[in-house]
């Protein structure tokens, strides 16, 4: 089913970050609007269920998509997007994208990438990104958003991996970092709540939101790991006091204009 976009009423100069869920987050800048792995249905086959359900979306000038799993390129979740929108993806899943309706972007690590006003540059991740656990393997993507307010970088998922420093001298503003998973344990390409806060030490972005953590699990099981952005906060504050961590349950947002953030009635730096 088609999602009917709604309107964005952000004026200029400000920029809005809406974890939508897992690892789709919504990055609107004016009228502008991106939504990075999008996650949007309540089942994903038969085995993990989604909550809560997404708010509506406004209209897209692009989507990112880190690599091929399953809970990152949903191809239903794909086809509630307007046809024809452009999509950036990893080179192999670039059919994936198309079958999807989308217009895929071919991307890889270093390539510079134009979305309506935005600016991306693709970055490198520590992850097995192919679709399934046979075949060819697949290099996972980051992104690094230029917004009007300063970069954005939107991890997918990964490990901690020397490039994390390259990526902080980028400029960073906000980090979206993965904290915890769907299941029961995380493999390897994975950061859980200590490794994703030593990765500030890296990033030093002005503000830390972590994802991937709150919306997807196992049919018949309790969302894994409820803890694991406080735990995230924790460990920041003392590795990485300088790092402003604001904890965005599913479907809230962090606005920000001119170096100063906001998300509603909760001070930056203060977990949710």
């Amino acid at each position: 089913m088609l999602t009917t976009p709604r309107e964005s009423v952000l004026p200029p100069g400000r920029v809005r970050v809406t974890y939508v869920g897992h690892a789709s987050v919504l990055v609107e800048d004016g009228n502008a609007a991106l939504l990075t792995d999008p996650l949007l249905r309540n089942r994903v086959g038969h085995l993990i269920r989604r909550v809560p359900p997404p708010a509506p979306l406004p209209r897209l000038d692009g989507v990112l998509i880190s690599h091929l799993h399953r809970d990152h390129l949903d191809i239903p979740s794909l086809r509630r997007i307007p046809p024809g929108t452009p999509a950036v993806v990893p080179a192999a899943g670039a059919s994936l994208a198309r079958r999807a309706g989308l217009a895929p972007v071919p991307g890889a690590e270093g390539d510079v990438i134009r979305l309506g006003p935005f600016e991306l540059r693709a970055v490198g991740a520590d992850h097995d990104g192919r679709r399934a656990p046979v075949g060819a393997p697949v290099s996972a993507l980051g992104y690094v958003i230029r917004t009007s307010v300063g970069g954005i970088y939107f991890a997918g998922d990964t490990g901690l991996f020397p490039g994390l420093d390259e990526i902080g001298d980028m400029g960073l503003e906000v980090a979206l970092l993965p904290v915890a998973g769907w299941g029961p344990r995380l493999g390897a390409g994975h950061l859980d709540p200590v490794q994703a806060a030593d990765a500030l030490v890296s990033l030093h972005p002005r503000v830390a939101v972590p994802i991937h953590w709150g919306t997807i699990s196992l049919v018949g099981r309790s969302l894994p790991r409820p803890d694991a952005p406080h735990e995230f906060a924790e460990r920041a504050a003392s590795v990485a006091s300088s790092v402003d961590v604001v904890v965005l349950p599913p479907g809230a947002a962090l606005e920000l204009a001119g170096g100063f953030a906001s998300n509603g009635n909760a001070a930056v730096g203060s977990p949710a």
